[in-house]
């Protein structure tokens, strides 16, 4: 399984690649209406985003707003894809909203403005709502929007000389869209300071209030995350999609009578499928369950193997 340290993974090369087209043509990332989004799924499943705005720090314009929602929808509806990692092309992971576009929005109508706002909550919810496991990997600076797509990844993880900004309150507008997720991962306390004072904030801070879940320095940051890739990968699919679901409902929820019915019901539900089923015999068979091998080593037989069954032919001649 790759390790997300490989040159054929490292968003870097991927950034350089799609511009040059020097891969293959099987190999090219796809487009999503635009290349201001790229992604590639790797053998085994795992699929790199790529904000590709390197000019402007990776800020957001409608049209890769609109592309970044339109990749994360089609990669949810890909089978094979088992995980989603985001990252920005170039020095910086995402600078929030394009500043020039914010400009243009002043003579805009207050319709085509709440389409925008609108358009934007929806790429926000389609990555924080999605199946598949997401991860944040975090080079360089966020400002604003780029906390929010930090928040709304199950899993953040950010090279040590990242910072991070919710800078809004400076331009004199507000974190709207942003702030269900933001406020969900470092709480309202640590929203209030960070929402009213709009200073900058280094990556040991946020791993301090629970925005990111893990720092390292740059060189180490692609084998973290492939390392998360592994720890997921040996996760039941259907669990983890299930898990999901569960923390949304159960994050906030009065621990009643219904609540407790409720969870009774998912465990019942999910024990007896064929996954669960499947899991249960490996643990107690001491062997992997179905899902671990990466999708790039099935079918492929060991040397060990090879040469048992050498052994045996020689020994029936």
């Amino acid at each position: 399984m790759s390790e997300f340290r490989s040159t054929a993974h490292d968003p870097r090369r991927l950034e350089v690649e799609a511009i040059m087209c020097a891969l293959p043509p099987r190999q090219l990332p796809e487009k999503e209406m635009s290349n201001k989004v790229l992604s590639q799924i790797d053998a085994d499943g795992n699929a790199t985003v790529v904000l590709n705005r390197p000019e402007v720090h990776n800020a957001f314009d409608p049209e890769m707003v609109d592309a970044l929602t339109a990749t994360l929808k089609k990669l949810e509806a890909a089978p094979k894809v088992r995980a989603v990692v985001i990252t920005g092309a170039g020095k910086s992971f995402c600078a929030g909203a394009d500043i020039e576009h914010m400009k243009k929005s002043s003579t805009a109508s207050r319709e085509q403005n709440l389409a925008n706002a609108r358009a934007s909550a929806l790429m926000l919810q389609t990555l924080h709502q999605l199946e598949k496991p997401t991860i944040a990997c975090v080079r360089g600076p966020a400002r604003g929007g780029g906390v929010g797509l930090v928040s709304a990844c199950d899993i953040a993880i950010a090279e040590r000389s990242a910072t991070f900004r919710l800078s809004e309150v400076k331009l004199g507008i507000i974190p709207a869209m942003i702030s269900p997720y933001v406020v969900a991962a470092i709480g309202r306390r640590h929203s209030h300071r960070y929402m009213l004072s709009g200073e900058e904030f280094d990556a040991a801070e946020a791993w301090r209030i629970g925005l990111v879940h893990d720092i390292c320095e740059e060189p180490e940051l692609n084998a973290v995350v492939g390392r998360m890739l592994a720890h997921l990968y040996s996760s039941g699919p259907q669990a983890v999609v299930a898990i999901k679901q569960l923390i949304r409902e159960v994050a906030g929820a009065r621990m009643d009578d219904a609540l407790m019915d409720m969870t009774a019901r998912r465990l019942a539900e999910i024990r007896a499928s064929a996954e669960a089923q499947d899991g249960l015999s490996a643990f107690l068979e001491k062997r992997k369950a179905a899902w671990v091998t990466p999708a790039s080593e099935r079918g492929k037989r060991k040397p060990q193997d090879s040469r048992q069954d050498t052994r045996k032919n020689k020994s029936k001649n």
